[in-house]
């Protein structure tokens, strides 16, 4: 089962789980549309887990068959010092086979369907 955990969540400490729990509760708009789409196997009947503890961070979403994180990002991440920690972030998540892709709070909620259709691109073989 620890094999299991590790890889599920890539040694993730307890308080992400902690942490993890009290974003789950308290979802962004975007997030919440966002995890309409992908919950119960709706895109490609692929399982993503929501605000999951993963290595040093917590993803947004993640699909642990596809090695895939989807962040929701609000207008914080545009910030300058927020971009240099996102992009320090996807390249450690790259390093243990990660791919992480980023969608603004805007892209969500006005083209949902591009974002639903480049998140399928990335499920495909």
């Amino acid at each position: 089962m620890d094999d299991y955990k590790d890889k599920l969540f890539h040694s993730a400490n307890s308080k992400l789980f902690e942490f993890s729990k009290a974003l789950r509760k308290n979802q962004t708009e975007a997030e919440e549309i966002m995890w309409q789409c992908l919950r119960n196997r709706k895109i490609l009947n692929f399982k993503f887990r929501r605000q999951h503890p993963l290595h040093k961070y917590i993803a947004d979403f993640y699909c642990p068959e596809a090695k895939l994180v989807i962040e929701v990002d609000g207008g914080i991440h545009e910030k300058a010092e927020n971009q240099e920690y996102d992009q320090n972030r996807t390249d450690e998540l790259k390093q243990i086979g990660i791919t992480v892709i980023r969608f603004t709070n805007e892209d969500v909620n006005n083209n949902l369907d591009k974002v639903i259709n480049v998140i399928k691109r990335y499920l495909s073989p």
